[in-house]
């Protein structure tokens, strides 16, 4: 099975779709997207250009049962597609967020959350983003 996401103009990620196998192969029986294209494009009255192929096993560009990680994330819906780095990109949690194209992932603008204490842990506590303060707050 082969998973394509249909895009709109503005690269975001409207359905994700499955394809049998056997309606990818070229006229020599390899898989390939182009076909797989072609054949969404016909059935599906959308242009062949803006369905693009994901990997369901591929999150934060690492392949879940240990292949190649392909297109940096699974694709889905509302989120987007990035054209220049070629990965597909959840929604963008805040506006200060930017992406970290090694990890395939939206990171705030001063990095990860701190660690947490193992008091602020047994607290049940967590940190969430406070994008009017660009930093992160514990909450308790």
């Amino acid at each position: 099975m082969a998973h394509f996401a249909k895009i709109n103009s503005e690269k975001k990620v409207l359905a994700v779709l499955t394809l049998n196998d056997s309606d990818m192969l070229d006229g020599e029986g390899v898989a390939d997207e182009s076909v797989g294209q072609q054949y969404l494009e016909k059935h599906n009255n959308w242009p062949a250009n803006q369905w693009i192929q994901t990997s369901y096993n591929t999150f934060n560009n690492t392949h879940g049962l240990g292949g190649t990680p392909f297109r940096g994330n699974a694709a889905m819906i509302g989120g987007e597609w990035d054209e220049v780095n070629q990965m597909f990109f959840g929604k963008q949690p805040y506006p200060s967020w930017v992406k970290n194209i090694s990890e395939a992932r939206w990171q705030s603008p001063i990095g990860d959350a701190p660690a947490m204490t193992e008091a602020e842990k047994e607290a049940h506590s967590h940190y969430e983003w406070n994008e009017e303060a660009g930093a992160w707050a514990l909450n308790t």
